[in-house]
């Protein structure tokens, strides 16, 4: 009886690992597709309500797709963006570095933007080279575009 219950736990135990690791190996994968297309950038986002506190920064990749910028959470299975930020009519409206408690959280030399487009407001968290693609990215807007980087 309890040689079976081992093999039982053993069993579950080997079921449960080798599920953990086909979920790490999809998100591995996932990472890689993106990454291989071009255009992608490591960058952290978090929310701005209209009132109250701004929610936790949620590590991600945003890329680059036209006149949009997909932002996905890293450790998701999700193909479709989380977030999309369309070009026309985005204001950047403050830029600065990381605060003391934010820094451990977020890349080494990152800066953060603060962007609005209608009503999505959200604050971008990215290394000073991925920033600056960001920003050369808004200035190159066709003409006609509504850009404001303030």
């Amino acid at each position: 009886m309890a040689e079976h219950l081992a093999w039982d736990v053993g069993g579950v135990l080997a079921v449960a690992v080798l599920a953990a690791l086909l979920l790490l190996a999809a998100v591995l994968l996932r990472r890689w597709i993106f990454q291989r297309r071009g255009g992608t950038v490591e960058c952290s986002l978090r929310t701005l309500p209209q009132d109250g506190a701004p929610g936790p920064w949620r590590l991600g990749l945003a890329r680059y797709k036209g006149d949009e910028l997909h932002w996905h959470r890293v450790f998701g299975l999700r193909i479709r963006p989380r977030q999309v930020i369309h070009r026309r009519g985005l204001v950047v409206s403050n830029r600065r570095a990381p605060a003391a408690e934010e820094a451990p959280g977020l890349a080494p030399d990152a800066g953060i933007v603060e962007v609005r487009n209608g009503e999505l407001r959200v604050e971008l968290a990215m290394g000073a080279a991925a920033l600056t693609g960001f920003l050369a990215w808004l200035e190159a807007a066709p003409p006609g575009f509504p850009v404001d980087i303030s």
